[in-house]
């Protein structure tokens, strides 16, 4: 195997999604852990980091969760896996330590008066706009921030996406670019991967002890091909069919 680390080109290039690995080559923790940490710095909507990520790493851990994935190959021949969390319940405590940061960098309780404009917009968009987006009560409180936001928009552009289900796709949406920034590491590393969204949630979650409000994204199974691990030639539609320039 090739030891050495790709360009972001080629790794782009070298990631399949591969279905079987090769049970005598083994990957190194360490080096998953690392694609992870990379996977963190990630772009997220608002800086809110709604995500968690579960590394297996315990074979018999990974025997149990083959089954509720179905017993896909990939997750039944797989090194290790992550399981990508979303955490939108955690919103509270994520826009805290935006808040904490912000007093990192310019000072603790400082009057309103002697902020900057810089300070003033970031303080009361985590201490006002974010909560005013993600609560929400059994869906009530979302409806009346739609109507609100739809008459508004009526007379000038406004952020629409203001329900509990909206801000549950932004959640996993950022998951997701976590996920393929992680994959991205990994095929960089000659590590190969398979996201695999066909799983029973409910099971991992209760294997696992993931918290009620949480949310798998999905389950990435790691290892290294083999060759009959790539099934088939890469298929992607014409990119002119999906390709505008305005």
């Amino acid at each position: 195997m090739n030891n050495q680390q790709k360009t972001v080109s080629e790794a782009i290039n070298y990631r399949r999604s591969v279905r079987i690995f090769d049970a005598e080559k083994p990957i190194k923790t360490s080096i998953v852990k690392r694609c992870l940490e990379q996977a963190s710095l990630a772009p997220t909507s608002s800086n809110m980091q709604l995500w968690e990520f579960i590394h297996i790493t315990n074979k018999e851990t990974i025997a149990k969760i083959a089954p509720m994935c179905f017993n896909q190959n990939a997750a039944k021949t797989a090194q290790e896996l992550v399981i990508f969390v979303v955490r939108k319940d955690l919103w509270r405590k994520r826009a805290k330590a935006n808040l904490s940061m912000l007093d990192k960098m310019f000072g603790k309780n400082n009057p309103k008066s002697e902020q900057k404009s810089r300070e003033k917009v970031a303080r009361n968009y985590y201490g006002k706009i974010i909560p005013f987006a993600y609560f929400d009560f059994f869906g009530i409180a979302g409806f009346f921030k739609y109507i609100m936001i739809l008459i508004t928009g009526l007379f000038k552009p406004m952020y629409r996406e203001v329900r509990n289900s909206d801000m549950r796709i932004v959640a996993h949406k950022t998951c997701g670019l976590a996920a393929q920034t992680f994959m991205l590491s990994m095929a960089a590393e000659n590590y190969d991967t398979c996201p695999m969204e066909g799983s029973d949630t409910w099971r991992v979650k209760r294997l696992l002890n993931i918290p009620r409000n949480a949310e798998i994204n999905m389950i990435v199974s790691c290892g290294i091909r083999k060759p009959e691990g790539v099934y088939g030639e890469r298929f992607r539609i014409p990119f002119e069919e999906i390709y505008t320039v305005v």
